[in-house]
């Protein structure tokens, strides 16, 4: 049944005050262009590829765990997400990637739409692991290849001084899933010639080489040459100066969460893969204080990258298009004719009315 939604629409081409009609997909916009929208805001479902649970559920847990956070994210307007893993054991990582394939094949109608799987490892560096458990190895292409047979996989995050003769690079290439770099000590002269073969980068400047006038890492890498980048928006991980430098230098920054199950959860105790982990003072932490995935989620993120100075469009797209861009995906992530109905509305606070994933309501109109 064609419905349809009036307000300040973010289309591709710029703010438009009108009218969108919908079905499963959108149908059409229609009205006038606007340089300074007013309430309610239409705005593209947000894209996460970065998430690791919400809704107390960790992502390794199995399927019931992924739709359980599945939801939890579509409650706050995230309408597809790429399920994360951690570094675990290979029979732990088939057993997530299966659980993934379930969900794909059976999705929770109240929730996010699960695009594929992000492995996060076990391809990462020992030494800099940060919350990720310690089960990293070197890079292994048969493995991946091996994968690619239970799930559909959109990224995998890896050390590329952890991949000896790039066998990995080359086969995550050859299988068209998004090679990004993460958990890395790797030199200047490493990460550079990953990004000019099309890498990306995991949670700037979190867990990797550094930046710096000399002696660069990663980090300096990803300033000098990097065009797509994940940033955790939750303003724990970074300061606003380091999110708006990263905005600077890289032209297709985008967010992510990085969320763990506390996402959506008062304080208390919760997993990440083998480790317990406690939300307080809305941060995840192990028990040593080492920063352990977020309780972020992304219409916070929204608010948080309009706090810092981004206009509402901009940081929009940051959460939606940016990242569908980086996947591939066309038809999500964007309000244009043809496009998946994946429809956000929010008031003058920037607060959630409705979520509208697929053409169906979520999160109804208040």
């Amino acid at each position: 049944m064609t419905s349809h939604i009036d307000g300040s629409i973010l289309t591709p081409g710029g703010w438009v005050a009108g009218r969108l009609t919908h079905d499963a997909r959108i149908d059409s916009v229609e009205g006038d262009g606007m340089a300074a929208p007013k309430p309610p805001y239409v705005l593209p479902g947000f894209v996460d590829c970065h998430v690791h649970g919400g809704g107390g559920a960790d992502m390794m847990e199995g399927a019931e765990a992924i739709r359980t956070a599945a939801r939890l994210h579509a409650q706050h307007g995230t309408t597809a997400f790429c399920p994360t893993s951690v570094t675990a054991p290979i029979e732990d990582l088939d057993a997530f990637l299966d659980a993934v394939a379930t969900v794909m094949a059976d999705p929770p109608k109240d929730g996010a739409w699960v695009l594929g799987a992000h492995l996060e490892g076990p391809f990462l560096n020992p030494d800099k692991l940060g919350a990720q458990p310690p089960f990293a190895r070197p890079a292994d292409a048969e493995q991946l290849r091996a994968w690619t047979k239970r799930a559909t996989i959109r990224i995998m995050t890896f050390a590329p001084e952890m991949d000896e003769g790039d066998a990995l690079f080359d086969a995550l290439t050859a299988a068209e899933i998004r090679a990004q770099l993460g958990h890395s000590l790797c030199d200047y002269a490493q990460g550079k010639a990953a990004l000019e073969r099309g890498a990306g980068i995991t949670h700037l400047f979190n867990a990797m080489s550094g930046i710096a006038h000399r002696g660069n890492g990663l980090c300096g890498a990803a300033f000098a040459h990097g065009d797509y980048a994940e940033i955790i928006p939750d303003l724990i991980h970074l300061e606003a100066g380091a999110i708006l430098a990263g905005r600077r230098a890289i032209p297709n920054l985008y967010g992510v969460t990085d969320a763990t199950a506390g996402a959506g959860m008062p304080d208390g105790a919760y997993r990440l893969g083998s480790y317990d982990v406690q939300k307080a003072y809305g941060a995840m932490r192990l028990a040593d204080g080492t920063l352990a995935g977020s309780a972020l989620t992304m219409d916070v993120a929204l608010r948080n990258l309009v706090g810092i100075g981004l206009p509402l469009d901009e940081a929009a797209r940051r959460l939606s298009t940016v990242p569908a861009d980086w996947l591939g995906l066309s038809d999500i992530g964007r309000l244009a004719p043809g496009a998946r109905a994946d429809i956000l509305v929010l008031d003058e606070t920037l607060t959630l009315t409705r979520v509208i994933s697929g053409g169906h309501d979520i999160l109804t109109p208040r």
